[in-house]
Parts: C-alpha cells; sequence; structure tokens
C-alpha cells in the first residue's frame, strides 16, 4: 500500500513539474515570438513591410511611444492571441514553402492579397490590434483637428472600424480598392 502512495506521489509530483515547465515554454515562446526581432527574423519582412515601417508615426513620434509588429498584428488578449499566431504559422509555412514573397518582386506582386487578409481580419475583430494602444473612449476630441473629428463621428454613425481609414499608416498602400471599397464586412 505504502508502495503505491509513493508512486502516485511521485507521478503527481512530476506531471506537475512537467506542467510547470510546459507552462513556462509556452509563455516564454508567445513572449518570444511578440518581439520585433522576432518578426524581422526573415528576410521577406525586414526587407519589405519593416523597411517601410521605419519612420512612419508608429516608429518614430513626438511622444516616443513606438509600435511593433506585434502591438498592430497580435490581439493582447489570451484566446485570439493564440488563435492569431496559429493562423501567422500557417501563412508564414505556406509563403516559406511555395517562395510566393522570396523576392520584393514577389512581394510586391502579392502585396494587395497579403493587405486584404490583414483588413479583412482586422475588420472582422473591429480592429482590436489598434485598440491594443487606442482607446476612443479616451480620445481627446479637442485636441483633434476639425476635419478629424468630422471623420470620427462619421465613422461611428456609419459602424466603421479603424482599418477603414488607416489603412496605410504604418506600410505602403497596395494598388487597388482599401478596406471601405471592399466591403469586406465586419461581425457585429
Amino acid at each position: 500500500m505504502r508502495r503505491r502512495w509513493k508512486l502516485v506521489l511521485g507521478l503527481s509530483l512530476g506531471g506537475l513539474i512537467f506542467s510547470a515547465l510546459l507552462m513556462t515554454a509556452g509563455a516564454a515562446s508567445l513572449a518570444w515570438t511578440n518581439t520585433e526581432e522576432f518578426c524581422i527574423g526573415c528576410h521577406e519582412m525586414k526587407d519589405n513591410v519593416y523597411a517601410e515601417y521605419k519612420g512612419t508615426i508608429h516608429d518614430q513620434n513626438r511622444t516616443g511611444v513606438r509600435a511593433i509588429c506585434p502591438d498592430c498584428h497580435v490581439p493582447r488578449q489570451p484566446g485570439p492571441m493564440i488563435m492569431r499566431k496559429m493562423q501567422a504559422s500557417m501563412e508564414l509555412y505556406g509563403h516559406f514553402i511555395t517562395k510566393s514573397i522570396s523576392t520584393k518582386e514577389k512581394f510586391e506582386a502579392k502585396r494587395y492579397e497579403l493587405a486584404t487578409h490583414v483588413w479583412k481580419r482586422m475588420k472582422e475583430t473591429d480592429s482590436l490590434e489598434c485598440r491594443n494602444c487606442h482607446n476612443t473612449a479616451k480620445m481627446s476630441h479637442d485636441l483633434q483637428s476639425a476635419k478629424a473629428q468630422a471623420r470620427h463621428a462619421k465613422a461611428v454613425t456609419e459602424n466603421l472600424t479603424c482599418i477603414d481609414c488607416h489603412f496605410g499608416i504604418a506600410h505602403k498602400e497596395p494598388e487597388g480598392p482599401g478596406p471601405r471599397e471592399m466591403k469586406l464586412g465586419k461581425a457585429p
């Protein structure tokens, strides 16, 4: 009987240690894949979209607040974050295997398709990634220009989301209609 309890205790303790290691490794992996260095680890990202991002308002501004790739492309909430990372893994793996964006020319040829995927996802989530940093309830309308105030009010009445208007803020706009014109739809 005592031997059985030792076995049960040993297996329980081993399971607990294994679970703790697994959770720690998972958290470390999530943190590592949320770094700028990870995002620009392949030349396709570093030479194309990252190069465009340099010098934009999200990279450099008067306040010194800097958004990096995951701030705009990965939700912070755990469930949506894990889902987005799984989707991105499959997307990037597909591009890596097919070498569909391995050169500047190939990337430019696919730019519009890649952008529409991002726009569609952001419309479906009501621009959740933008809301990682931007809280419309905390915006000072008095500090906005009259034009910005009018456009933001119109966006509210037309049930638009951030990406409908701010789709070229950190990367070069592709040729073709933007997200508003595409009528990609937004989840209610």
